[in-house]
């Protein structure tokens, strides 16, 4: 690795988080939050100061953006994993000024820029800034910081596409357009306009204008960051639940294929997409199964089963962690069927975390195969995903993918487990942590927070939040003697 081209592509990432961390600052004005304005102009110094530092301390190279042209792969899976734990610090800032704690500011911080939604509140009692600072964090994570910085750095016209498979891997390298900074730009924008959509939605439906802006930020990042104390329960609105249900869909389906059905004016098109017909079907099951147990178990009216089920399907399934019911409440069965899709996650390519569908279709294929080569040993049975045949190297990435995903689970529900005296919240919250689901079950559910878990379960859940959101692979990579190779 170069550091020359590392620390240059940091300087330009700093700036840009100096610059979006001031919009805050406009609604502090806007409510005469004058007290407001000040943590985030702090913040916003505190990123210029450090990009100043990389800056004198390796002289005029750092300036020299033309050289990023030649970044490789693993320089830009280091940029990636700097630039979130460095916005992860700066992101924390505003919190302490509001009185969090060290630990509890990153946590929270780092919960908003993963869209992960879990929260150490205890109450809420803080001005509206920092509620739609909590909020716009999400957003901003939702779709990815060195996504939105390709778009608008023309220093990224080349280096870009390292940084853009970098920031959102996957098993396939979707590009909408031939080259990856209009690919950033069209993702962008859909994302704004779907946005605004939401909150002119929520506004007609009765919602405050001010937790429009909130929750649509957080629902089309997939977060769950919601300025209400009682989530979405708070609007005792099914029309709300059912708005917010379209638009967290959308959040969760893959934006390239999106894009592409807007070209061709066919919305149909997204059907023709293998992982969103089984995205879909996995909605529907479970929705209905969960209405069923809701209605025979848990006494709900049967319009209430359904609008609950839908919605806390499509939020765990998407990854968002809204609630518009306190599901701790529910039967074992249905609260059983939620924590299966803890481990499901959204579509790749989307604002939605955890294991992704695609990934779930391909270990049920290659079981499969792996079957029918018991009878059949010398058959050849390729692996297809959209008609397309996976080469080897991706059936080998997708297969080291699932295994580390669920062993690091496993080490992180065993550690929080120990240290919670609970398996319950050891293992939803490490799931929920990696997957980045937001609340789990008992007393970091929906209506509960994370405040009370031991600091050294707190420091897991900050660093299974990090490598999900990044989908474990810069993690990987730097488990590798030669990542460490400096030059």
């Amino acid at each position: 690795m170069r550091l020359s081209y590392i620390f240059t592509s940091l300087i330009l990432v700093l700036r840009c988080i100096a610059l979006v961390i001031l919009a805050p600052v406009a609604v502090a004005l806007y409510y005469h939050d004058y007290n407001s304005v000040i943590p985030f102009l702090t913040a916003s110094l505190f990123s210029i100061g450090i990009s100043l530092v990389i800056s004198i301390f390796f002289g005029r190279k750092s300036d020299s953006f033309e050289s990023l042209n030649d970044i490789k792969k693993g320089e830009a899976l280091c940029v990636v994993t700097l630039s979130w734990v460095l916005f992860g610090i700066i992101a924390m800032i505003p919190y302490l000024h509001y009185g969090l704690s060290p630990l509890n500011a990153l946590f929270e911080a780092v919960s908003g820029i993963t869209t992960t939604g879990a929260t150490i509140l205890t109450h809420y009692d803080y001005p509206k800034t920092m509620f739609f600072w909590r909020s716009m964090s999400q957003w901003l994570g939702g779709m990815g910081i060195i996504v939105l910085f390709i778009a608008v750095l023309p220093q990224f016209a080349v280096a870009g596409r390292q940084m853009f498979f970098a920031e959102a891997p996957g098993p396939t390298e979707d590009k909408i357009t031939p080259r990856i900074r209009h690919t950033a730009s069209a993702v962008w924008t859909i994302y704004i306009i779907v946005t605004a959509l939401e909150i002119l939605f929520l506004k007609l439906a009765g919602m405050p204008l001010f937790d429009a802006f909130c929750n649509s930020f957080s629902t089309l990042a997939g977060g769950g960051f919601s300025p209400n104390p009682q989530s979405i329960m708070g609007y005792h609105s099914n029309l709300i639940c059912w708005i917010m249900n379209i638009f967290m869909i959308i959040a969760g389906a893959n934006f390239a294929i999106i894009y592409k059905s807007y070209l061709c004016k066919s919305p149909l098109m997204l059907f023709k997409d293998e992982e969103f017909r089984v995205y879909m079907y996995i909605i529907f099951v479970f929705s209905f199964l969960i209405a069923l147990v809701l209605y025979f178990q848990n006494a709900y009216h049967i319009f209430d089963a359904i609008t609950a089920a839908v919605f806390q399907v499509v939020t765990i399934i998407i990854t968002a962690g809204f609630a518009s019911v306190d599901f701790a409440q529910w039967t074992l069965p249905a609260k059983l069927l939620l924590f299966c899709l803890f481990f499901c996650g959204a579509c790749a390519g989307s604002a939605g975390g955890g294991m992704k569908v695609v990934r779930w279709i391909f270990l049920f294929k290659y079981l499969r195969r792996e079957i029918a080569k018991i009878l059949h040993p010398n058959a050849v049975y390729p692996i297809k995903i959209n008609k397309t045949i996976l080469p080897p190297e991706v059936i080998q990435q997708i297969l080291a993918f699932i295994l580390f995903y669920f062993l690091i689970f496993g080490i992180s529900a065993f550690v929080i487990s120990i240290l919670e005296n609970s398996t319950m919240i050891g293992v939803t919250g490490s799931i929920t942590s990696l997957g980045n689901v937001g609340p789990g079950f008992g007393v970091i559910g929906p209506m509960g927070s994370f405040d009370i878990l031991h600091p050294v379960s707190k420091a897991v859940c900050i660093f299974d939040m990090l490598v999900g959101r990044l989908e474990l692979i810069p993690f990987l990579a730097m488990l590798h003697p030669d990542f460490w190779n400096i030059k």
